[in-house]
């Protein structure tokens, strides 16, 4: 066979169409960190199914997806490490040393760092996503928890329930600038930041309230009875609503964030001792992991209705909802498959002339 005849016959195995309808190939997940399984469960939310369980380290707490939805980066409590999982793969790709006891962990908003509460150390670990390692330590007393990033970039809220206050972290110099304790009631964990910047909401685990924090001043502005153990929270993504998962009380508080006052309850359907919550990219769904019944209660938030009961492994504690683009995967795989399909054609041509 000639060389020209190679080429033409490998001409179509170069041709890489487009997906049709590639809207359709991005996907969305749930990762659940399962703290006594060391494990992830990845839901697939179109189905409300367990499509894959990654190991991890020990004790994993606490999970966060990259904004392109490449990665999720989990910590591991017992550990001391955050692992790096390829969203495309399911597979963990890197495990960085950390401080000690690590829980919280956020990705910034243009992903390119991450930022890890080290309840022991009492410190905060800086990792350079594109490096995987740490490139700063931020002194935070008080046992700092979780961490929540501004949309903006430029702060880092830091919860520290030994102390009953907030840090308020400058991510350009990555030093503590404020910290925020009047107004903060016992044992702050959960933190997350509305939309457009403006509030932050904090649960007060041992005082059973939020308290609501005006970012521009820094100060408390609001308190927010919930129900009994409020441990993390998130805002729906319009900013209308912050949903709180209550552990001792095995309910979701449902709050107004124009009025500041609970709405709703939602207790029909949940299991027992709910501890993470994480919104749907568009809203409509929350996701609330049962630590002791070990599933995650899926919650229409039109209705306020638990309408899906999902297995997954032992003492769920957080969890993150993002989207994949699993388009991705074709392409990665691609050019793989065309070098394979050269190689092939060339091996079955080798000893024959022209």
């Amino acid at each position: 066979m000639s060389a020209a005849a190679i080429v033409a016959g490998l001409a179509s195995l170069m041709v890489v169409p487009t997906p049709a309808g590639a809207a359709a190939q991005v996907r969305e997940y749930a990762y659940v960190a399962n703290r006594n399984s060391n494990t992830v469960s990845v839901i697939d939310t179109a189905t409300n199914t367990v499509t894959a369980t990654i190991s991890v380290g020990r004790t994993p707490t606490f999970p966060a997806i990259s904004p392109n939805g490449t990665r999720a980066y989990v910590s591991n409590q017992d550990s001391g490490s955050v692992s790096v999982i390829n969203t495309l793969t399911n597979r963990v790709i890197a495990t960085i040393p950390v401080g000690t006891n690590p829980i919280g962990v956020v990705v910034t908003p243009n992903g390119a760092r991450a930022y890890v509460a080290n309840q022991n150390s009492n410190s905060v670990s800086v990792i350079d996503t594109a490096a995987n390692r740490v490139i700063a330590t931020i002194p935070v007393a008080g046992g700092p928890t979780l961490v929540a990033i501004s949309p903006n970039g430029a702060r880092a809220y830091v919860t520290t329930p030994n102390s009953s206050s907030v840090s308020v972290i400058d991510t350009a110099t990555n030093k503590v600038v404020a910290t925020i304790t009047a107004g903060i009631g016992n044992a702050p964990v959960g933190v997350a930041i509305t939309p457009d910047g403006t509030r932050v909401y904090v649960a007060d685990l041992g005082s059973n309230e939020v308290s609501v924090i005006d970012t521009a001043t820094n100060t408390v502005v609001a308190t927010i009875p919930v129900g009994t153990n409020p441990t993390l929270l998130a805002i729906s993504p319009n900013g209308a609503r912050v949903y709180v998962a209550n552990q001792n009380s095995n309910s979701v508080s449902v709050i107004d964030t124009a009025t500041n006052t609970v709405v709703a309850t939602i207790t029909a359907g949940l299991g027992a001792n709910p501890v993470g919550v994480a919104l749907s990219p568009n809203g409509a769904r929350a996701y609330v992991t049962n630590q002791t019944s070990n599933n995650v209660s899926v919650i229409d938030t039109a209705t306020n209705t638990v309408v899906a009961t999902i297995g997954v492994g032992s003492y769920p504690g957080g969890l993150a909802v993002g989207r994949v683009n699993v388009a991705s995967a074709v392409s990665a795989v691609q050019p793989v498959t065309i070098r394979r399909h050269i190689k092939n054609k060339i091996k079955q041509t080798q000893g024959f002339g022209p």
